[in-house]
């Protein structure tokens, strides 16, 4: 039996609890209880949430957890000396200690990172290496494991933090079908982007978010501004007219920002050669992906590849 004990205190964010789902489906689609999920806070009882509404937790003992997580706020404040001491004491209990988004903080505070490699949200880097500037913090990891330690990028993450606590305990075909349970369209990846190249494209009307949904699932195809105007319904001048004004870029460039996203999540979730994933993602040629790579990332696409394996020895 897997123990987990999610850690909350006043304020907390409640998106925090969107990862209980994982554990919670993991023992429905293996057949039995594997995981037991503990909702708890330094002394226990009612805890209220940055949205107004309580939630009821037991004390936070310190031991008997395989996994304890820390939850996340959104105003950065000053954990009790009581809360850092059970958790430094529960750390020696348990097999993994890992952090949502600001929780980072709590664990540092706790004394737990000394020589470790982390993450946490990105509006939050700045910070934290002005509070902690010994400990070695990646600014752009969704989610990262070094030894006991797992941290997570923001909110969201904590279901991709959860989803790699499952793998790693049960397997990546459970894993896989508790994402498809939760219908979660795709499984982020330790070394992902917390950014994501549509989201920053941020387009206003249907039309043009309908245009670049269809290049995102049609990559290797015909992404011609001609192409595009007709599923936007839209005579091309029109199209790219109305494409720069929402988005500030041309379609050509934010084509090659998807295209770049998903060559780079390729190179992190597969061992496929540059050349296939140059052609799978619309590049056509290896010598253009790695020219749109240094265009986006200042380096070219081997290069990244061999950073990625060396920070997964280093994780592993």
């Amino acid at each position: 039996m897997h123990t987990v004990a999610l850690v909350v205190y006043p304020q907390f964010q409640p998106m925090s609890l969107a990862l209980s789902s994982v554990f919670e489906c993991a023992n429905l689609l293996h057949g039995e209880q594997v995981y037991a999920f503990h909702l708890v806070s330094e002394a226990g009882g009612t805890v209220m949430s940055s949205h107004g509404f309580s939630v009821i937790t037991e004390p936070l003992r310190s031991e008997g957890y395989d996994t304890i997580i820390i939850s996340g706020y959104l105003e950065l404040g000053e954990p009790s000396p009581e809360l850092l001491a059970c958790l430094s004491s529960a750390s020696s209990q348990s097999r993994r200690i890992a952090s949502l988004c600001t929780g980072l903080f709590v664990l540092a505070d706790a004394g737990l990172l000394k020589g470790k490699r982390v993450t946490t949200h990105w509006l939050h880097i700045a910070e934290f290496k002005k509070r902690h500037p010994t400990i070695k913090i990646d600014d752009d990891r969704l989610f990262i494991v070094d030894g006991q330690i797992w941290t997570g990028a923001g909110m969201s993450a904590g279901v991709d933090l959860a989803l790699a606590m499952v793998e790693n305990d049960l397997g990546s075909e459970l894993a896989r079908r508790v994402a498809r349970k939760l219908v979660i369209s795709q499984r982020r990846g330790a070394g992902q982007s917390q950014l994501s190249a549509l989201l920053e494209i941020d387009p206003k009307s249907d039309r043009i978010q309908l245009a670049l949904a269809y290049a995102r699932d049609n990559l290797s195809g015909d992404l011609s501004v001609t192409m595009l105007a007709n599923v936007a319904r839209l005579s091309p001048r029109q199209f790219s007219r109305l494409f720069v004004e929402e988005t500030g870029k041309t379609p050509a460039k934010a084509i090659e920002s998807l295209r770049v996203e998903a060559a780079r999540i390729m190179m992190e979730t597969s061992r496929h050669p540059v050349e296939v994933i140059a052609r799978e993602t619309g590049f056509k040629d290896r010598e253009r992906m790695r020219q749109a790579f240094l265009r986006a990332y200042g380096k070219p696409p081997q290069l990244m590849r061999n950073a990625l394996y060396a920070s997964a020895k280093g994780d592993s």
